[in-house]
């Protein structure tokens, strides 16, 4: 009987464990959904101040990332309070910009701004800083994960723009080329963009759209070189990227090749410079205004903390075409 009573009671035990190892699980899943609740009272709270923003970035020895970090500096002094800005480049590292916002969110930075390097990669520890009560906005790139909000050019009217100057310059007639990039929301936009313009058109053939000039200069360099040896006669070309529109210029000046112009994306100061030389054949760029994108991320960030949601989490900045006809009055970067 003592033998028996022993068995009960160890498996009476066990039982007992069992359930309070579940109870235990109910208990961390309580914990985990209490925590995002509080995540969200620590986001919305009126009386909460912007005290510090965390800006991760691909490459800070880039213009574009140099004014993203201007940008929110300068919306944060506008706000007022002392606000601390820490803008990082990751040189396009997954895992050290992952680093770099596990950082942010360890520090209570208040709002995490980030472009991101990788749209699926970063969802992890995007998910984990907004579990931990942070703000956190995806500027430029898109992301595969829950964000506060997503500000980015308007991609589609960058590609629409740009191809209508094309189309206008044309008259409506000759042979145009894209010199596509990395496949990317940005860039697909872009050439949808751009195909929507030419589309009105049916005297305007678009000869070659598939090359990937992988938004870099020798990319744009290689591709065009190419594509002057195949064809004998282009008329217009749109670049998707202003880097690789100048390798193009580049290639034209090699090739002795004037007969086409060209036409980019971005604003960039290398274009407005190949926009100001009259022996090159950059003629436009659909300019983005990568300041303006930061400054309303450290506002819609500041509105989110204070309790103020956005109307809408996607916001696109519209673009201006700058063209060697109106470059005296673009600020540029």
């Amino acid at each position: 009987m003592k033998r028996i009573s022993l068995i009960v009671g160890i498996l009476g035990f066990a039982v007992v464990g069992c359930t309070n190892g579940a109870q235990n699980n109910n208990a961390a899943t309580n914990t985990t959904n209490k925590a995002t609740n509080i995540s969200a009272e620590n986001i919305s709270t009126p009386n909460r101040k912007l005290q510090t923003i965390g800006v991760a970035l691909g490459d800070l020895g880039n213009p574009f990332y140099n004014a993203v970090q201007k940008g929110a500096e300068t919306e944060a002094q506008k706000i007022g309070g002392n606000i601390r800005v820490n803008a990082v480049s990751s040189a396009f590292d997954l895992n050290q910009q992952t680093n770099q916002i596990e950082n942010f969110t360890a520090a209570n930075t208040d709002l995490i701004i980030l472009s991101a390097v990788d749209k699926k990669g970063v969802k992890p520890v995007i998910d984990q800083a907004r579990l931990a009560g942070r703000v956190v906005i995806a500027l430029d790139s898109a992301v595969d994960a829950d964000v506060d909000a997503m500000i980015s050019s308007n991609n589609t009217q960058a590609g629409e723009v740009a191809c209508q100057y094309i189309a206008d310059r044309l008259k409506g007639q000759g042979s145009v080329v894209i010199l596509n990039g990395t496949p990317m929301d940005s860039i697909n936009q872009r050439v949808s963009g751009c195909e929507k313009s030419l589309s009105k058109y049916p005297n305007i053939k678009l000869i070659s759209k598939e090359q990937n000039a992988e938004g870099t200069r020798d990319g744009g360099l290689r591709v065009m070189s190419d594509l002057l040896t195949t064809f004998p006669k282009i008329d217009a070309v749109f670049a998707t990227n202003d880097q690789s529109g100048v390798g193009a210029d580049l290639a034209a000046k090699q090739a002795r090749r004037k007969e086409f112009f060209i036409v980019g994306v971005d604003g960039s100061p290398d274009a407005t410079k190949a926009m100001e030389d009259k022996d090159g054949v950059f003629a436009a760029t659909a300019a983005q205004n990568p300041a303006g994108m930061a400054e309303k991320a450290v506002q819609i960030g500041n509105d989110i903390i204070q309790g103020k949601k956005p109307e809408s989490p996607n916001i696109l900045i519209p673009v201006k075409l700058v063209t060697r006809e109106n470059l005296s009055n673009y600020k540029g970067w």
